[in-house]
């Protein structure tokens, strides 16, 4: 067998077993209290942030869903006088024949589109050349204007800022038309 040694406790050191037998030295005691004491102390502020954090985020979500009702609000009470309007023009027509309707519904879009660019709306603009991040090409179609030149305006597209809210949807031109061959009628003086 190797060299084992049994260890006694009457071979250790006596000061070491004092020690052992008296509990922990009071400077670790004193260290693992504050050591407690600062973990107390963490938790309790990380439960007040959470706290805190919960509470701001309800606010917030609270705040956003009453500045989206506001918004909706004063919308709504803009489009309730063009409501009026055409209650009116729907009147008129029904008394007084088209031409009061016609009048009308021209008031009723007037007032609209005021209302609308008064809260930033703006149409896309579309003379020149086609572009793809305002416009949608329905067609294509030979012109005298140049190749991607957008010739007609089928539907106006609309931006809110830089957002575009609906593009405007266009003919684009192809370019000149391809001159069509000559045709032959196979008359006299035709070869065979």
């Amino acid at each position: 067998m190797g060299d084992e040694r049994q260890w006694n406790v009457s071979e250790t050191e006596p000061e070491v077993v004092e020690e052992a037998a008296s509990g922990p030295a009071p400077e670790l005691v004193d260290e693992l209290d504050e050591a407690k004491r600062q973990r107390d102390e963490y938790l309790d502020a990380l439960q007040r942030l959470k706290a805190e954090f919960d509470n701001y985020r309800k606010r917030v979500a609270r705040e956003q869903q009453q500045l989206s009702v506001r918004a909706a609000e004063r919308i709504v009470v803009q489009l309730l006088p063009m409501l009026d309007d055409l209650e009116r023009a729907v009147a008129a027509a029904a008394e007084h024949g088209e031409t009061k309707v016609a009048e009308g519904v021209a008031l009723v879009h007037r007032a609209l589109g005021a209302m609308l660019e008064r809260e930033g709306l703006v149409e896309v603009p579309t003379e020149g050349a086609f572009d793809p991040h305002t416009q949608e090409a329905l067609l294509t179609q030979p012109s005298d204007s140049p190749e991607g030149t957008v010739i007609q305006v089928l539907q106006p597209g609309y931006k809110l800022g830089d957002h575009v809210l609906r593009p405007a949807r266009v003919v684009v031109s192809s370019g000149l038309p391809e001159a069509e061959p000559p045709v032959r009628d196979g008359g006299p003086g035709e070869g065979v």
